[in-house]
């Protein structure tokens, strides 16, 4: 997800190295800090890689700092990622959060759409932290206080994050109507 991060914050503009990582704090840093352990060796992969270019500029007061933009392969990639994320990026609650954070910069409402209907066909398959005898246990039948609580938070944001999957996939449908309505025939009006 460092990597879906990087690309995703340098599609919106050229970003200092510390500046990323403060964007990246600032998404994620509270479940997952990002150490420079981890940031910087992945900007390098990126870099060799060639999706994101390195340039180094004149500090205002200090040493010279490096500012890191997305190559035309970048963007490509970035819009690659975020059409077909991987099951954990859809499975995992903090790991969706951060495709969701850059699934605007996809220019097709029908491609962000199908990514928010397997959210949503996740969410519909009856899932439990405690099992017993292969069943998921529901908070009303846990007796311990803890994992009751535990169970009935996941069904409140849960049952929020359906409502506004739902909401959401409506205004999208109508955005890929009025597209398709919009382009002339036989062609792509928003896939570059």
């Amino acid at each position: 997800m460092l990597e879906l991060s990087i690309l995703g914050f340098l599609y919106e503009k050229p970003l200092h190295g510390y500046e990323l990582k403060e964007r990246i704090q600032g998404l994620s840093g509270h479940v997952r800090p990002v150490s420079d352990g981890a940031l910087y060796p992945a900007i390098t992969r990126l870099v060799k890689n060639g999706l994101v270019d390195s340039r180094t500029e004149p500090g205002a007061s200090a040493a010279p700092r490096r500012t890191l933009s997305l190559t035309p392969e970048g963007r490509q990639e970035l819009l690659a990622r975020l059409r077909a994320p991987k099951d954990a990026e859809i499975t995992d609650g903090q790991r969706f959060f951060t495709l969701l954070a850059f699934l605007g910069h996809l220019p097709d409402p029908a491609d962000q759409a199908a990514v928010l209907r397997r959210r949503q066909e996740f969410l519909t398959a009856p899932a439990s932290f405690f099992y017993e005898g292969g069943t998921p246990v529901r908070a009303e039948e846990e007796s311990d206080l803890f994992r009751r609580g535990m169970l009935r938070i996941a069904r409140a944001t849960g049952t929020e994050e359906k409502a506004w999957l739902t909401e959401a996939l409506a205004e999208l449908d109508a955005r890929a109507e009025r597209v398709s309505r919009a382009a002339p025939p036989g062609t792509s009006a928003t896939r570059p």
